[in-house]
């Protein structure tokens, strides 16, 4: 160690900072913009799937119980929706680059 420079000791600083500025980084909201314009399904079963959730918890406190049991039943199939959109988006999205 004492044959070493003063500055070797710093050397891994300037790798890491040659290294930082090759890739680009985004936000959050850059990469939520970026991801759905890579699958637009995935959001919209998102958003299916919480919808049926409010409108079927709000029955339920309502006590409307066949709506309730109803909107339950679609969610299950948002959530099924979305899941299937991933998966394609997984299998689609290596073969399109």
């Amino acid at each position: 160690m004492a044959d070493s420079k003063p500055n070797d000791e710093l050397d891994w600083v300037k790798i890491r900072e040659d290294l930082d500025s090759d890739y680009i980084t985004e936000t959050f909201l850059e990469k939520a913009k970026r991801k759905t314009r890579e699958n637009p399904l995935v959001p919209l079963g998102t958003l299916a799937t919480v919808a049926a959730l409010t409108y079927g918890l709000t029955s339920f406190y309502k006590g409307k119980r066949e709506m309730q049991q109803y909107m339950m039943r679609t969610r299950v199939a948002a959530q099924a929706f979305t899941i299937v959109c991933i998966v394609a988006g997984f299998i689609l999205l290596p073969k399109s680059k």
